[in-house]
């Protein structure tokens, strides 16, 4: 337990503090957002914001995570504090290579935006084709890699709370593999898609992203302590690195609580797509390590309710040439409906808050049932 919260304190101390260096080297390079013209009105005056904000949840993340590990090493060695589990797990190396991957794949469309002053950066295809590799190399790595244990970090079987029975080896393991690269990439897309679809307001998918990865943070200490390696018995969880991935979940939301100071509106600086790629592949990655694939659409509801708002006003305005919404992502539309920016931030912090409290709910309710 020690390991998270010192993980998650080191962390979230490198962004409260990281952030306003990396605000003023931004400045005095030019690097500001762009703004589109078809946006809310509102917008215009936070062109020129500094932006790839995300650079330093993902740095922050990684000190967090490595320098807690050295800590405690340091002082088991010194004999100061004895500490058993202090390793870095391949589940936890995983899980930071994807955010790592898709931050970088975030960062070259953000720097696109900034040279070219424009609102697009990575084509379409070229974004896919970035996300699609560190996916492929993420899942490979996943369900192939043992290290030194003699289980992966992941499961061919689609998981709720933890593995169900369906299983996607059914038709032979070379089939059963190719799909699970399949199905990790529409999590992965998925997630990463919706984070970035939320960040639109000041704070917004920051505030958010703490509440989902805090609760990682809960499933991976709750998964240990009752993993089938120390506490064998029908309800045990066949979760491998659970302790190390809640030590990454707490890293990550340590640094989103840091980066909120300075992306609390008014906004100083905006995560940009570096972020908002780098969170959905952290939250896709712990929910394929941890065994709670389909779960991660009850704890972050407020990102597929955000989601679906789009692909219902695109599917309505093809099909019928009208639109549901005034605009599209939903906290636009109450923008133009005249709710005040604040006021939308708190309001569907509330819903990703209740999301959350429902998917922890049903989580821990799967584990009294079964006793």
């Amino acid at each position: 337990m020690v390991n998270v919260l010192l993980a998650g304190a080191v962390a979230m101390i490198c962004a409260l503090f990281g952030t306003p260096l990396f605000i003023r080297f931004l400045v005095r390079r030019g690097y500001g957002q762009f703004i589109r013209d078809d946006g809310p009105t509102s917008h215009h005056t936070k062109r020129g914001t500094p932006t790839m904000g995300g650079a330093v949840i993902i740095v922050s993340t990684l000190v967090g995570y490595v320098l807690s590990h050295l800590l405690l090493i340091l002082l088991d060695v010194t004999g100061v504090l004895e500490v058993t589990h202090s390793r870095f797990s391949l589940s936890a190396i995983l899980v930071l290579f994807l955010i790592t991957g898709l931050g970088f794949i975030g960062f070259l469309d953000d720097y696109t935006k900034i040279s070219k002053q424009r609102s697009l950066g990575l084509t379409s295809v070229e974004k896919l084709a970035g996300q699609t590799v560190v996916a492929i190399v993420f899942a490979l790595g996943a369900l192939l890699l043992q290290g030194d244990s003699t289980r992966a970090p992941a499961s061919t079987a689609i998981s709720f709370v933890r593995d169900t029975a369906l299983d996607l080896a059914f038709a032979g393991p070379v089939l059963g593999v190719i799909l699970f690269i399949l199905w990790a990439n529409v999590l992965i897309a998925g997630a990463s898609n919706g984070v970035n679809l939320t960040d639109g307001l000041d704070g917004l998918a920051t505030g958010a992203s703490i509440m989902v990865f805090a609760a990682y943070s809960v499933i991976g200490i709750w998964q240990y302590n009752q993993n089938c390696q120390l506490a064998p018995g029908p309800n045990c969880y066949d979760v491998r690195d659970a302790l190390d991935l809640a030590v990454v979940a707490c890293s990550v939301a340590g640094a989103c609580f840091g980066f909120l100071w300075w992306n609390a509106s008014p906004a100083k600086i905006f995560m940009g797509d570096t972020g908002s790629l780098a969170l959905g592949g952290g939250l896709a990655g712990l929910a394929i390590t941890t065994r709670t694939e389909l779960l991660l659409a009850v704890l972050g509801g407020l990102f597929v309710l955000i989601t679906l708002s789009v692909i219902i006003q695109v599917t309505s305005f093809k099909l019928t040439r009208k639109r549901v919404f005034r605009m599209a992502p939903l906290q636009h539309h109450f923008e133009l409906l005249g709710w005040a920016e604040v006021t939308i931030v708190i309001r569907f912090w509330l819903i990703a808050g209740i999301c959350v409290a429902v998917g922890l709910g049903l989580f821990y309710g799967e584990w009294v049932a079964n006793l």
